[in-house]
């Protein structure tokens, strides 16, 4: 099976807060992502789990150049986005969706224009929308709330309008950003299996961002376990149960 996602020694600071300064007097940067290689596989589902402040957001806002690396190389389906113009890297980003914590839903319009939207600045065929909206939101459940608003749904169902946003321009990598933190337990199965159900029947790559243990447990092939802006190690999933190799690693995977 082929790489679809190859990092690169990639790595990220920033300026910590006003107040923090040098012994001159000049602002100082904190590490967010220490030098990072690692490979997803095409069609795997792939986890990036620590403890608070361990970089895992911002190694995923990484991938899609939303954070863009101080160095190193973010390769896509064999594409290094790092060295893309500003134009191509916008046609690149079509091959990537993205799911937020907080569902980034326009509120003033429907389910239905929510995931239009995104095929209209895609350059998806205008003649085409509505039939593959339609299909997008019969694949997350949601083809009876085509026309309610945001305000009208629970947080499982916004979520889900979300992913079907995501997928509609058909990309190759789905990114996950905490995706089930505002849910609750029941709705946070049923949102596992929506997923697990787009990688089987899409073959989307798909990375999530996750403190819950549990989602690792019932959703990824493997993950990274990040400490401190570090990667300690690349675990497989078997059985439900996280192959953690190291005693950080391992402390941080029966903590859930």
């Amino acid at each position: 099976m082929s790489d679809m996602i190859v990092l690169r020694d990639v790595t990220k600071s920033f300026l910590s807060d006003r107040s923090s300064k040098d012994d001159n007097g000049n602002a100082q940067r904190f590490t967010a992502v220490a030098p990072t290689s690692l490979s997803i596989q095409q069609g795997e589902i792939f986890g990036l789990m620590g403890y608070s402040g361990a970089g895992k957001s911002t190694l995923l806002r990484l991938i899609n150049l939303l954070e863009r690396p101080d160095s190193g190389q973010v390769i896509i389906d064999g594409t290094d986005l790092t060295a893309l113009s500003a134009s191509d890297l916008r046609i690149a980003r079509h091959n990537i969706g993205m799911i937020f914590q907080q569902f980034n839903l326009m509120a003033n319009r429907t389910v239905f224009d929510n995931v239009a939207f995104n095929l209209t600045v895609s350059g998806y065929p205008k003649r085409d929308i509505h039939q593959r909206v339609m299909d997008c939101l019969a694949i997350v459940d949601l083809t009876d709330r085509a026309g309610h608003y945001p305000a009208q749904l629970s947080g499982g169902q916004k979520q889900r309008v979300g992913i079907a946003r995501a997928i509609a321009p058909s990309p190759k990598v789905l990114l996950a950003d905490e995706p089930t933190s505002a849910l609750d337990p029941a709705t946070t199965r049923s949102l596992l299996t929506c997923l697990r159900d787009i990688n089987e029947q899409l073959g989307v790559t798909i990375v999530i961002v996750t403190h819950e243990m549990s989602v690792i447990r019932r959703l990824c092939h493997r993950a990274a376990l990040l400490h401190q802006s570090e990667l300690l190690e690349v675990a497989s999933v078997q059985d439900g149960l996280i192959q953690a190799t190291t005693p950080i690693g391992q402390g941080l995977v029966q903590e859930d």
